[in-house]
């Protein structure tokens, strides 16, 4: 590391915004909170949606979203530079969808506002590539990857006459379900029972490899391969893996600090523990040279542990989640609410989906920005900022919009969180309603 004085990172976690402009709201309700993103050398975000101008714009949503049909304005990355952001990673599962159209308005709205952004690109080779930001302090390089994404968004790199495909960089990920080694052995003689007509050869073969059990189209596996876990279990591609450690090994090469982000919805939202594969990306990434793992997806927080003297945050949750204000609404968006247009206002069918979709609870509206002071020599610095995002308030306006969280709150938010990081032996120190950790690097 070349830095001299010291260079302070800003962190926070998925931005989900609306077809308006919010800084100068903050700027009266928050501006503490923006002082945090504006006065770090360096702030980075995740930037999950898509930003359009509808008059201009030639594509379309596509048909398999990545759980909703995130859109935001094209005035969004004015908006998110006003707000302090400097990066941005885009590998996650809203990238694509408004397919490629919307991936290269997305893009070319992020460049004019100046913020570097990384994860998404006309090929794999671009999407994986790391992304470099100079600041007199020192050099900041990011590289963005996504396990959760649909399949139409993998970007890909051009095989002779076949050109590249735009997308994002996706790890490849093979998902098996874990039961008893009893229950394994009863659903091989089911499957063995039917006729061979009925298992593809190709999943046959692939049972006997893995010692699996493939019935209807999912396959099964012994707890006993998985450490005594039940339930859904997946590998990442090696060849993907192998991927991921290059592209942080080259940036560390030519960077100061190097940052990873990793968005990981796996197992669940609903579940505060990452997935397995998490932890063994995260450490590859670390042994490759990442001076921090920023972790997001599930939209809740997850526990922070400390590898090497490098801190991993397996999910920030969220910064910004507007999803009560989202426009243009698709039809299909329509269809899963079982409201009709005609009778019923977007804010009617928007509060619906809240109130009774699977983002109804406080969790998904409390979270931390963080900030990490890095010097040449001497400990890691870490600040954790308790936010709640207007969670309980009549006005659709505000539901979503971030605030330094108050005392009673900012105690539950922190106490949450360092019950979580301890499940990896990190303490999180309470210091005046924030949190805070020093590391010995």
């Amino acid at each position: 590391m070349s830095i001299g004085t010291g260079i302070t990172l800003a962190a926070v976690g998925d931005l989900v915004l609306d077809d308006d402009v919010l800084t100068p709201r903050l700027e009266t309700t928050a501006p503490g909170l923006l002082d945090v993103l504006r006065g770090a050398d360096v702030t980075i975000g995740n930037f999950e949606t898509t930003a359009i101008d509808f008059d201009r714009f030639r594509g379309w949503p596509e048909a398999e979203p990545g759980g909703s049909w995130l859109v935001t304005s094209v005035r969004s990355g004015a908006d998110v530079r006003d707000m302090g952001l400097d990066m941005v990673s885009r590998a996650n599962n809203h990238a694509t969808d408004w397919g490629v159209a919307g991936l290269r308005s997305t893009s070319a709205v992020l460049e004019e506002a100046g913020l570097v952004h990384a994860g998404a690109g006309e090929s794999l080779t671009a999407a994986r590539a790391p992304r470099y930001l100079s600041t007199p302090r020192g050099r900041v390089v990011l590289v963005s990857a996504a396990t959760r994404y649909q399949p139409m968004s993998l970007a890909s790199d051009p095989f002779g006459i076949v050109p590249a495909r735009p997308g994002i960089n996706g790890l490849r990920t093979k998902k098996w379900f874990a039961v008893h080694p009893a229950q394994l052995a009863v659903m091989a003689s089911i499957r063995d029972s039917l006729p061979p007509e009925s298992l593809h050869h190709t999943a046959r073969g692939a049972d006997a490899r893995d010692g699996s059990v493939t019935l209807q189209g999912t396959a099964f596996i012994s707890s006993d391969t998985t450490g005594g876990r039940v339930g859904p279990y997946w590998r990442v591609e090696e060849e993907d893996i192998v991927a991921l450690r290059t592209s942080v090994r080259q940036a560390k090469q030519s960077a100061d600090i190097a940052v990873v982000a990793l968005h990981t919805h796996e197992p669940g939202n609903y579940s505060a523990e990452p997935p397995p594969f998490m932890r063994e990306l995260a450490y590859a990434a670390v042994d490759e040279g990442a001076d921090v793992v920023l972790g997001h997806g599930p939209h809740q927080l997850r526990g922070i542990e400390v590898y090497r003297g490098r801190p991993i945050f397996y999910s920030l949750g969220n910064f910004i989640f507007m999803q009560n204000r989202q426009f243009p609404l698709t039809r299909e968006a329509w269809r899963r609410t079982g409201l009709d247009p005609a009778r019923h206002t977007s804010g009617e069918m928007l509060e619906q989906k809240r109130t009774k979709g699977p983002f109804a609870d406080q969790v998904w509206f409390e979270s931390v920005a963080v900030t990490l002071t890095f010097t040449r020599s001497g400990p890691l610095d870490i600040a954790l900022h308790p936010l709640t995002l207007t969670y309980d308030t009549p006005h659709h306006s505000d539901r979503g919009t971030p605030q330094p969280a108050d005392a009673s709150a900012a105690a539950r938010i922190l106490e949450r969180l360092r019950s979580l990081s301890r499940a990896y032996g990190t303490e999180i120190l309470l210091d005046q309603g924030q949190g805070a950790l020093r590391i010995d690097t």
